[in-house]
């Protein structure tokens, strides 16, 4: 692959990185908006049931843990699972990393000149450059990606709870 494809394939992933991020941000402003109307409709329908027993709603009151309970532990799973597929990612790089630091320092101890042991140096760093750069754009992506998948089930609770109070 040339500089110019990597150029272009990075610069798609980077702008695929900000729309995701910005979706996610808008995802966190609607739940935010949600779980303020949801408090707001619980909260009326509490005061009402204070005033009167008789017109509080054990279903609703009832739903208010359990589907906290529910959102959390969904999102405490995708989490888990981008999280472990970041490790994966992580100490897969780590050890390709190490095996090509091998290479070049044997490269270097078995260089006929000092300036082939440069050359052969001067390669590794150029080259882990290269790779340390890509590695964190797909940390960063994956890290985007973990994140947009930990909101989402809560985002879904808060805007159909929302949604449902609305009525």
């Amino acid at each position: 692959m040339t500089p110019i494809d990597k150029a272009i394939r990075t610069g798609r992933r980077l702008t695929r990185n900000a729309s995701s991020a910005a979706a996610t941000a808008v995802a966190g402003g609607e739940t935010l908006q949600a779980a303020g109307d949801v408090i707001s409709a619980r909260l009326e329908m509490m005061a009402a049931g204070l005033a009167d027993p008789r017109k509080l709603d054990l279903k609703e009151m009832a739903l208010m843990g359990s589907e906290k309970v529910e959102a959390l532990s969904a999102s405490a799973s995708a989490m888990a699972r981008s999280l472990g597929d970041i490790g994966g990612r992580v100490g897969a790089s780590l050890m390709t990393e190490a095996g090509l630091a091998s290479q070049a320092a044997t490269a270097m101890a078995s260089a006929g000149s000092p300036a082939e042991a440069l050359q052969a140096q001067y390669s590794y760093a150029v080259g882990w450059w290269g790779r340390a750069a890509g590695q964190m754009l797909a940390l960063n992506t994956e890290l985007l990606k973990g994140h947009a998948n930990a909101l989402r089930p809560i985002h879904q609770t808060a805007v159909a709870n929302a949604k449902r109070l609305r009525k």
